[in-house]
C-alpha cells in the first residue's frame, strides 16, 4: 500500500466526498445502513488491513475506562500507570495515545495487543454499524486515513453524483 499515493488522492476527493457526505444525510437510515454494511463486506474482501495500518500510524483511538482497565492487566500494570505511560486527554477529554504510530503497532502492522485491543479498534472504520446517518462526519474524515472508507464513498458516489 502506498500511503503517500493514498494521501493525496484522499485529499484531493475530499471536496467531493464533502458534496457526497451532504447528499447521503438525506437518505432514509436504514438505506444507508444497507449501503455502507454491502460495500464494507465487498471493499474487505479485496482490502487487508495488515497492507496499511495507516489508522494505526495515523490516529489514535478513544480508550474507554474497560480498555484501560483490559490493557493494564495485559501489562501487569495499574489502569493509572497504563494512564500515565500511554495516554492523555484530549481537547474532549477523552483518554487518547500519546504517541504515534501506535505503540502495540508491530514492524508486521499487526497488534500486539489484537485479542485486547480497544473498543474503538474493534470497531474501526466504522462502516458496518446501524446508524450510518449519525456518524457520516466521522465517515468523511476516515476517508482522509482509511483507503477502505475512501473506496466505499468511491463506490457509493458513482450512484449519488449522476
Amino acid at each position: 500500500m502506498d500511503l503517500e499515493k493514498f494521501s493525496k488522492e484522499s485529499k484531493s476527493e475530499f471536496p467531493g466526498n464533502k458534496k457526497l457526505r451532504d447528499k447521503l444525510k438525506n437518505t432514509k437510515p436504514k438505506n444507508l445502513d444497507s449501503i455502507f454494511l454491502q460495500l464494507h463486506e465487498d471493499t474487505f474482501q479485496e482490502l487487508d488491513c495488515l497492507d496499511c495500518a495507516n489508522c494505526c500510524k495515523t490516529t489514535s483511538p478513544i480508550f474507554i475506562q474497560t480498555d484501560i482497565d483490559r490493557l493494564a492487566k495485559v501489562f501487569r500494570m495499574k489502569s493509572s500507570e497504563f494512564i500515565d505511560a500511554y495516554l492523555f486527554r484530549d481537547e474532549e477529554g477523552d483518554y487518547v495515545l500519546r504517541s504515534s504510530p501506535c505503540p502495540f503497532l508491530g514492524a508486521d502492522n499487526k497488534c500486539l495487543v489484537y485479542e485486547d485491543r480497544p473498543k474503538a479498534c474493534r470497531e474501526y472504520p466504522h462502516t458496518n454499524r446501524k446508524n450510518m446517518l449519525g456518524i457520516l462526519d466521522l465517515s468523511l474524515k476516515n476517508t482522509l486515513v482509511c483507503p477502505a472508507v475512501l473506496k466505499i464513498f468511491y463506490e457509493i458516489g458513482k450512484d449519488y453524483r449522476k
